[in-house]
């Protein structure tokens, strides 16, 4: 490419066309579903329309926007955040000693999609133009947070191949748990490759989950109508008042994303006719993701049955390669769920934090590499003489 790049900012993801966003998020989708849903014009847009980000939420949208001449050709979700809230990849420490240290570590650029731990591009190239793309975001990014004297700029959840190609940036490895499919025709086809204690175990689990009084139901598409928002919305707000203290996200968020509601598979645990549980997932080209789960009863192992369980069963059944299960989690290992890495990549521009910060990270990256091979040969998979 001869033509210089320009990199810009805008203030909200409505500045961008969205057929021009999702030619560079996703141009897969034009025959069928994206691979990742987050990524989309519409999620991102639901995000900012509901208020879930935007003033007063400490996610003020910047962004990116990379030109070739008259062209776009990438474009990346960029905010500029005032704290470390809802991103799963965890940089208080970071911050914390930056201040004490008479440094200001906020705000900061983060690349990522908002309370959100999925693996995926965060830097959004049009096909052909990944290799200038990654160079221009990256190279730009860190350019502008030096010239503006922000500490750093965060990609978080990037792909392996965006972490390798951030030169001079700082890599770091998490860890999550993925189900994967390797070709089963049934949940029971999955469990005749547990080993015998784990597969009775399991079965036990979800007979005594099932047993709560009431029938499970996968919704999606049309079947998915405005009153389950209702019902969810409340199930949402115990988790999000237990884990996080207030919800990150609005109610009007999930009017919006009725509108997508074809990538939504909603499993429902109802009682009497009314829903008393319910786990919300996005559906991808190639994996269900699981977002968030809630109640307002409590019954042994539902949480299970719902989220990991039911997930397997409706994968299988629609052929979809894996599971993700969202963040943390060692319970999900006893379930078929296997350790995978995640990957983040960190522009730190003080020289004395950056040096600091990279010497934890070395010591991290060994820590986590270790700790995913000792947890995988936990798994519940038969092994030789089972």
């Amino acid at each position: 490419m001869d033509r210089a790049l320009e990199l810009r900012l805008t203030g909200s993801i409505f500045d961008i066309p969205e057929p021009a966003w999702d030619a560079c998020a996703c141009p897969e989708a034009t025959t069928g579903r994206a691979l990742n849903p987050f990524t989309r014009w519409r999620f991102l847009a639901a995000l900012e329309a509901s208020g879930s980000v935007g003033e007063g939420t400490g996610w003020a949208p910047h962004h990116a926007t990379l030109y070739a001449g008259d062209d776009l050709i990438a474009v990346a979700p960029i905010y500029l955040k005032s704290h470390s809230q809802g991103e799963y990849v965890f940089d208080h420490g970071w911050a914390d000693a930056f201040e004490r240290a008479g440094g200001r570590y906020y705000p900061k650029l983060q690349g990522a999609v908002p309370f959100t731990p999925v693996t995926g591009r965060r830097l959004l190239a049009k096909p052909g133009y990944e290799a200038e793309a990654r160079h221009g975001l990256l190279a730009g990014l860190a350019q502008i947070a030096d010239q503006s004297g922000l500490s750093s700029v965060h990609l978080t959840f990037c792909t392996e191949a965006e972490a390798v190609a951030a030169d001079g940036w700082l890599h770091r490895i998490g860890q999550q748990y993925h189900w994967l499919n390797q070709g089963y025709r049934s949940y029971d086809d999955f469990l005749a490759s547990l080993s015998s204690r784990k597969r009775k175990t399991l079965r036990k689990e979800r007979e005594r989950a099932q047993g709560f009084g009431g029938e499970i139901r996968h919704l999606t598409g049309d079947q998915i109508q405005p009153a389950h928002w209702d019902a969810f919305w409340a199930f949402y707000q115990d988790t999000g008042s237990r884990k996080w203290g207030r919800p990150y996200l609005t109610r009007a968020f999930f009017d919006h994303l009725h509108e997508m509601r074809d990538d939504v598979l909603l499993v429902l645990a109802e009682r009497d006719g009314a829903p008393i549980a319910g786990a919300l997932n996005l559906i991808g080209r190639e994996a269900l993701f699981g977002r968030y789960w809630g109640c307002v009863e409590d019954h042994a192992h539902l949480h299970f049955e719902l989220c990991y369980h039911q997930a397997i069963d409706w994968a299988i059944a629609q052929r979809l390669k894996r599971v993700e299960a969202g963040a943390q989690g060692e319970h999900k290992l006893a379930r078929g769920y296997l350790p995978v890495p995640t990957y983040s990549a960190h522009w730190i521009g003080h020289p004395g934090l950056r040096q600091a910060v990279a010497d934890y990270l070395d010591k991290e990256r060994a820590a986590i590499t270790e700790d995913i091979a000792a947890l995988a040969g936990y798994g519940p998979f038969r092994k030789d003489g089972d």
